[in-house]
Order: structure tokens, then C-alpha cells, then sequence
């Protein structure tokens, strides 16, 4: 066990010397200033776990021997104990470790509880979002951050070298004109919708800004990276299946969300219904999709079919190029609302949020025919640089976060 540590502390040092973006993300703060003894990082491949992790080691007051990072994809991890080795480590000063990867380690939920119960130590670790991270048992004991996709705000942040508030949803709402002004007073150029057209079409994940000429050969290969290894490996499904998993998104890709019913889609796909909503877990657990169920379905068995989307707007680019701008912008919606607000499908407007707020999406010259005399309904309206009274710029709800 001493020389698997010694090998890490090496390769923790050649980590040390790679630059680091100097942007932090919006979980920075939180993680860092973090009392839980353990605090997990889960999210999609992309989002960028394993940098804020080392930004937040680096930033972190210990000396230099008294902290380690570990990836536990690395073949030296393949064969022994987390729990020992981490003891290992403590023994020696060890005061705080990132265990990055912690889903290659196959029983890591055990693992991860043994240094809970029995170490003095500080861990900060990350896993893959199709892992089962968020169950009551984790929830309970550690602290727990889920990482999503870039929001259009940090995506401005990063490109045009600024710093921009976010805002609640209720502060959008109550306030919006208000908003873009204070927004376009920061943005020196002022071309709000072509930074929000080409955040649409690129830079979701963070790696864009590393090289934005082979970003969609990237995002092409982590949804292939997530289907073929993490899935894979996490979940019981044969990777024969694999296929019929891909094909489920390319379908999805190319439909309107209510163009295609779940009995025709199982048929398109070739798989039966019951696997049909077996493979939907699976994607929406990778972050791949988004599942949303009609608000009365909620409450009771009332036979309406779901809406489904690809998890964000940049998955276009890399599955199908022939997507609807409509489907686009209800994707965009859903990407950036989910995170912070329940969200469901209603019969007047498209969507209604927290069980309160109606949204009806659509171009600049949408009105409020279908969801005129809806208590708290607005029109979300793309090509709009600022709104009026209930309708809403649509880039605006990339500012939640």
C-alpha cells in the first residue's frame, strides 16, 4: 500500500503542474467553504468535476504533503481497498484527498462509508451523474453538489472575460426589463442574442473554450463515452443494447416533443415499452435527457404521453443538424430551469414551474392567446433583446445560476 501511495503522490505532483482555467465555477464557493467531513460532486461528463476539485485543493490552506489527489480510473486503483489506501495516507498527515471518479471503484458506496465512520479526514469526491450518488444513504452522510451544464451567464463570463449577477427566478419574473439593462450596461458589445444564438449551437460544457474547432467531435465522443463505458458499467444492460439506446436519442433529436407517441417510439427503436421506460432512466440518470411528465399525471392515472428532450442545446450539433428552432428553445428552457425548479407540461402553455408559474415559449411574435386568463402565466420569447410587462427574453433563464 505504501508504494501505490508513494506512485500517487507522484502522480499528484505532475497534476500540480498543469494550469488550471482561472475561472471558477458558481458551485466554487459552496465546495470550498464546505464543514461536511465528506462532500461528493456529481454531474455529466464535461461539466468540469475534476477542475473545480483541483481548484479547490490548490486553494485549500494545507501544506502541500498534507493533501492528494486521486483518479480512481487510473489501473493502480483497480485492485485494492479505497478505504486502505486512504488510511494509508492519513497515517502519514494526510488532512484532505479528492477522489476523483469515485464510480470506477465498484463498491465504493461501502468504501466511502468505512472513511466516514472510521478516518479523520477530509474527502472531497466526484462521480458520474448515471451513478445512483443522490440515494437516501449518500444524502444523508455527505453533502452532496450536483455540477450541471455551463448556464448562459458563466458561458458570457468566460467569453467575454466579465462578471455578470444571477438571479432567482421570481427576481426575473418582477423584474426583467430592469435585468437586461443592468445586463447590457456589463456587456461591452451589447449583442446579447448572437452570444445566446451561439451558446445555443456551442459551449455548454467548459471544454469548448480549450478548442472550440474540435468542441462538437467532443461533445460527440463523451455521448459515446457515457453510453459505452459508464452506462455500461454502472447500470445492468448488455452493450448489444447500446444501440438501441442511441437510436432512442437520434429519435428524440429529430421529433417534436409530442410528435411521436412512447408506443411508436419503442416501435422505432425495436424494444418494448416497459424497456422503452427502463433505457428513458437510464439517459435522463446520464444527463443525456430530460423526461417531463403532464402535471395532472402527478396525481393521478391519467393516460397522457411525456415529453422528452435531448439534455441541451449543444447535443443538437453532434446527433442531428436538422432540429427545429422551436425544439431548441424548449430545450434551452428545460436545461436551465431544471436545476433549481420542479417543472412538468400543462394543456395551456408548454410548461408550468413549481407548481405555480405557466410558460408559454416561442419566437418573438408569440402572444398570449393560449394561456390568456392563466393566473401567473408568461410568454417566453426568443429573438427579443428585452420584454415587456409578461413576456420574457428566453435568454434571460440562462441567468439562474
Amino acid at each position: 500500500m505504501q508504494d501505490t501511495l508513494q506512485n500517487a503522490q507522484r502522480f499528484y505532483r505532475l497534476k500540480q503542474n498543469q494550469i488550471l482555467p482561472e475561472y471558477q465555477r458558481y458551485l466554487f464557493e459552496s465546495l470550498k467553504s464546505s464543514k461536511a467531513k465528506i462532500t461528493g460532486v456529481y454531474g455529466s461528463r464535461g461539466v468540469g468535476k475534476t477542475t473545480i476539485l483541483l481548484q479547490i485543493l490548490k486553494a485549500l490552506q494545507y501544506k502541500d504533503d498534507e493533501k492528494l489527489y486521486i483518479s480512481c480510473d487510473h489501473p493502480m486503483f483497480y485492485d485494492i481497498s479505497l478505504f486502505d489506501f486512504v488510511d494509508e495516507f492519513a497515517k502519514f498527515g494526510g488532512e484532505v484527498i479528492i477522489i476523483d471518479e469515485i464510480h470506477k471503484i465498484k463498491d465504493f458506496q461501502i468504501q466511502i462509508k468505512l472513511i466516514y465512520d472510521f478516518l479523520d479526514i477530509k474527502v472531497y469526491f466526484s462521480g458520474s451523474s448515471a451513478v445512483e450518488l443522490t440515494n437516501a444513504d449518500f444524502t444523508r452522510r455527505y453533502s452532496m453538489y450536483h455540477l450541471p451544464i455551463l448556464s448562459f451567464r458563466e458561458f458570457l463570463e468566460i467569453s467575454q472575460n466579465l462578471s455578470l449577477p444571477s438571479f432567482t427566478l421570481e427576481e426575473i419574473l418582477a423584474d426583467h426589463s430592469n435585468i437586461v439593462n443592468t445586463i447590457m450596461e456589463i456587456l461591452p458589445d451589447k449583442k446579447i442574442l448572437k452570444h445566446f444564438r451561439n451558446f445555443t449551437d456551442v459551449g455548454v460544457y467548459p471544454y469548448y473554450f480549450e478548442d472550440e474547432t474540435k468542441y462538437i467531435d467532443r461533445v460527440s465522443e463523451n455521448i459515446n463515452t457515457i453510453l459505452y463505458t459508464d452506462l455500461v458499467n454502472v447500470v445492468t444492460i448488455d452493450s448489444s443494447k447500446i444501440v438501441a439506446l442511441k437510436k432512442l436519442l437520434l429519435t428524440i433529436c429529430v421529433s417534436n416533443p409530442f410528435e411521436t407517441s412512447l408506443d411508436t417510439l419503442a416501435a422505432t427503436v425495436g424494444i418494448t415499452k416497459p424497456t422503452l421506460y427502463k433505457y428513458i432512466n437510464y439517459l435522463s440518470r446520464a444527463e443525456l435527457m430530460h423526461h417531463i411528465v403532464y402535471d395532472a399525471k402527478r396525481f393521478k392515472n391519467i393516460k397522457k404521453q411525456d415529453k422528452l428532450y435531448i439534455n441541451n442545446t449543444n447535443l443538437f450539433q453532434a446527433l442531428c443538424l436538422n432540429s427545429n428552432r422551436g425544439n431548441i428553445r424548449e430545450t434551452f428552457f428545460v436545461s436551465m430551469v431544471y436545476k433549481k425548479h420542479t417543472i412538468t407540461y400543462v394543456d395551456r402553455g408548454d410548461f408550468l414551474l413549481d407548481e405555480k408559474y405557466t410558460f408559454e415559449i416561442g419566437g418573438k411574435n408569440k402572444g398570449f392567446e393560449q394561456i390568456k386568463d392563466i393566473s401567473n402565466s408568461y410568454v417566453v420569447a426568443d429573438d427579443i433583446e428585452i420584454g415587456f410587462k409578461n413576456k420574457i427574453p428566453l435568454f434571460l433563464f440562462g441567468f439562474l445560476y
